[in-house]
């Protein structure tokens, strides 16, 4: 953590050693096909960019990007995707972006504490709209006001403004498997 309480020699020595592992996988593999190149890519480079991410949420735009840069120095590797825009391979691929990845780990984390799953924990952590004129959902969390900047890039704020856009069928889900199945789909419409 830097002077200023920041992460970005963190997210600078993550996607350096994220980077690293790459470049071993590129020059001892022969053949970068999806069902090689893939298999290697989630199982030993992927776990470096997502370690912690919530904690360590990068809070500035280039700290995001230099971790992304090496999921798309990835992609491009594999053997009849390397033409596709970066999007294209991505969902080729059947993957998440890192921010996307990043979010969906967030409103699963935010949904175990709305739900009881951390009662001690969580308690007073998310303040719910006393509110029935709700237009997406009915369990809208409400935005506190802060003096300081730093306060935006905290999980609660992160959260908040996506939970509060996501549609009533993912926020009312009985149990957390079926959270995380609506939470893709609605995915797709959010970031």
């Amino acid at each position: 953590m830097g002077e200023k309480l920041n992460m970005s020699q963190q997210s600078a020595l993550a996607a350096q050693k994220a980077n690293c592992i790459l470049g071993y996988i590129k020059r001892s593999v022969a053949s970068m096909s999806r069902k090689v190149s893939l298999p290697f890519y989630s199982a030993l480079v992927r776990p470096h960019l997502e370690y912690c991410i919530q904690l360590r949420s990068p809070q500035h735009k280039k700290d995001m990007d230099v971790m992304e840069r090496v999921q798309r120095g990835a992609m491009k590797m594999i053997k009849r995707l390397e033409y596709l825009s970066y999007k294209d391979r991505l969902r080729e691929l059947g993957l998440f972006s890192l921010e996307k990845s990043r979010l969906w780990g967030d409103l699963t984390a935010a949904f175990q504490y709305l739900k009881g799953a951390y009662r001690k924990d969580g308690e007073g952590l998310f303040t719910r709209v006393c509110s029935d004129r709700t237009r997406r959902n009915g369990f809208k969390l409400k935005e506190g006001r802060f003096r300081l900047d730093i306060r935006k890039k905290f999980f609660t704020m992160r959260v908040m403004k996506h939970w509060n856009r996501l549609p009533r069928e993912a926020v009312d889900a009985p149990s957390l498997e079926v959270f995380k199945a609506r939470l893709d789909g609605a995915l797709s419409s959010l970031v």
